[in-house]
């Protein structure tokens, strides 16, 4: 397969091509890198990642937001009150009943949430009921 001189000469080409390419991306993306950095870019997305935000930037609902949409208050808001709203208002937007798959999801998401809520506020109470039980004890050792 004899291409001639000219076969050659565009291959060099290609293969120099090539050879700058291999070097100029990652030092572009290491600049890309720098510069994000300098302009707090990484701190902007780890914000965004802590608030509970996907790769794709949607954000997750907010507790008040939750508690609106199931019509609890902070006070209100148990397992069995959250469980009963759910279901409640879930059943109010079936869609084959003509209700709203959106509301649906809503009303999803902002169960699913606020049950994370709860298991973190069961776990303090508990946590706070250990603690003050190990300072009663401490404290009938010390009177007697």
């Amino acid at each position: 397969m004899a291409f001639g001189p000219l076969g050659r000469v565009i291959a060099q080409v290609v293969i120099a091509g090539v050879a700058v390419l291999a070097r100029a991306i990652p030092a572009a993306y290491g600049a890309a890198l720098a510069n994000a950095r300098k302009s707090g870019a990484d701190k902007a997305a780890e914000e965004a990642a802590r608030k509970g935000a996907s790769f794709l930037g949607k954000a997750r609902i907010s507790k008040d937001e939750a508690l609106q949409i199931l019509n609890l208050s902070e006070g209100e808001a148990t397992a069995e009150a959250v469980q009963k709203q759910y279901e409640r208002y879930f059943e109010a937007n079936k869609v084959e009943n003509g209700g709203s798959f959106y509301l649906q999801s809503k009303i999803f998401r902002a169960k699913e949430l606020l049950d994370e809520y709860v298991k973190e506020k069961n776990a303090e109470m508990m946590k706070e009921g250990q603690t003050s039980g190990s300072q009663q004890q401490q404290d009938q050792e010390k009177t007697k």
